[in-house]
C-alpha cells in the first residue's frame, strides 16, 4: 500500500473519474506516437514501442490514452502485445468518431455503423470485453465546431447500455456541447486542445473542476509543432529542467482535475515526462508562464 501511495504522489497525485471506481494517477501516457510516421502503419522499432509501454506501467502509469484509428489499428495491437493480460488497475481510454483515409487523412466517422464498428475494432484489437472509457471525438482537427452531438453520442450511450462501454467522455467539444451531452448520459472526462500557450479553455477547465469532471489536454506539449517560448526556456533553465517538463508541471498545478497524457516512443523521453510530476513551480514562476498564453490562470 505504501509503495502505491508513493507512486500516486510521484505521478502528480490521483483523480477519481466522477461516478466511477476508477482512480488514476494524474500523469498518464498517450499512445499516438507508438504508430509509424504521421500516425500511420507500424513503428520503425516495435521492440522500442513495447518497451515504452512496459516502462510506463512499471513506473506507475495506470491511465493510457489511445484510439483504434491510430495506425489504424496498430497502436491498440501494440498495447495488447505489450500489456495483455492487463493489470487490474490499468484504465485504457480510447476514442471514436474518426477514421483514416487511404491518403492518411483524418475523416469524421460519426454514423451509427461507423461508431459501432469502431467500438468492436477497439474491443478486438485491445483484447477486452468492454472498453473502460470511450471519448466521442467531434469538431475539427484542433478545436470544437458548434452543433448538436446528440446523434453520435446516443449511439455510444446505447453501446454503454449494452455493456460494451463502461464510461463516456468527449473530445474537441464546447461547454454547450457538454451541457447537451449531459442530458443524454454521464460524462466523466473532456479532452480538448490546451497547454501553457493555448489557453482558450481556461474557463472550461474551472467549470469542469467544479463538477468533478476530468479535463485531459491533448497536445499538452504543443503537438506537431512543439511549444516554443523564450519565457518557457528561461523558466526551465532557472529550475534546471527541460521546457517540456515545465510545461507539464504547469498543467498539473493549473487545476486538480487535469490529467496528462504526454506521448513518446522513447523510454528516455518517457522518464523525462514522468519526472515533471515532481517539479514544483513557485508562484512567481507560474505568473511568468501564465503570461505566455495571455491568461490569468483563473
Amino acid at each position: 500500500m505504501t509503495k502505491q501511495l508513493e507512486r500516486n504522489v510521484d505521478l502528480g497525485g490521483s483523480f477519481t473519474l466522477p461516478g466511477t471506481s476508477m482512480t488514476v494517477n494524474r500523469m498518464g501516457y498517450g499512445a499516438m506516437q507508438l504508430a509509424g510516421p504521421q500516425v500511420w502503419g507500424p513503428p520503425r522499432d516495435m521492440d522500442a514501442a513495447i518497451a515504452v509501454l512496459r516502462e510506463a506501467v512499471e513506473a506507475g502509469v495506470d491511465h493510457i490514452d489511445t484510439s483504434d484509428f491510430y495506425g489504424p489499428h496498430v497502436t491498440n495491437q501494440i498495447i495488447k502485445q505489450a500489456l495483455h493480460p492487463y493489470p487490474e488497475n490499468l484504465t485504457i481510454v480510447t476514442k471514436l468518431g474518426a477514421r483514416r483515409g487511404e491518403d492518411k487523412s483524418w475523416i469524421h466517422a460519426l454514423s451509427r455503423p461507423e461508431l459501432t464498428d469502431g467500438a468492436h475494432d477497439n474491443l478486438r484489437n485491445l483484447g477486452v470485453d468492454a472498453l473502460d472509457v470511450v471519448n466521442l471525438r467531434v469538431g475539427g482537427i484542433m478545436g470544437p465546431e458548434e452543433g448538436s452531438i446528440e446523434g453520435p453520442l446516443t449511439v455510444l450511450a446505447d453501446l454503454k447500455r449494452q455493456g460494451l462501454i463502461r464510461h463516456l467522455g468527449l473530445s474537441n467539444v464546447s461547454p454547450a456541447q457538454l451541457a447537451e451531452a449531459q442530458t443524454i448520459t454521464e460524462i466523466v472526462c473532456v479532452q480538448n486542445y490546451y497547454n501553457v500557450a493555448h489557453r482558450h479553455d481556461d474557463g472550461f477547465v474551472a467549470d469542469l473542476a467544479a463538477q468533478g469532471i476530468a479535463y485531459v489536454p491533448f497536445f499538452p506539449l504543443g503537438g506537431f509543432s512543439p511549444l516554443q517560448s523564450s519565457s518557457l526556456d528561461a523558466v526551465a533553465a532557472s529550475l534546471e529542467a527541460t521546457p517540456m517538463q515545465v510545461a507539464l508541471a504547469w498543467l498539473l498545478q493549473r487545476s486538480p482535475n487535469i490529467l496528462l497524457i504526454p506521448g513518446t516512443s522513447s523510454v528516455a523521453h518517457l522518464r523525462e515526462n514522468l519526472k515533471a510530476a515532481t517539479l514544483q513551480l513557485p508562484s512567481e514562476t507560474i505568473a511568468k508562464l501564465d503570461a505566455i498564453g495571455g491568461g490569468s490562470g483563473q
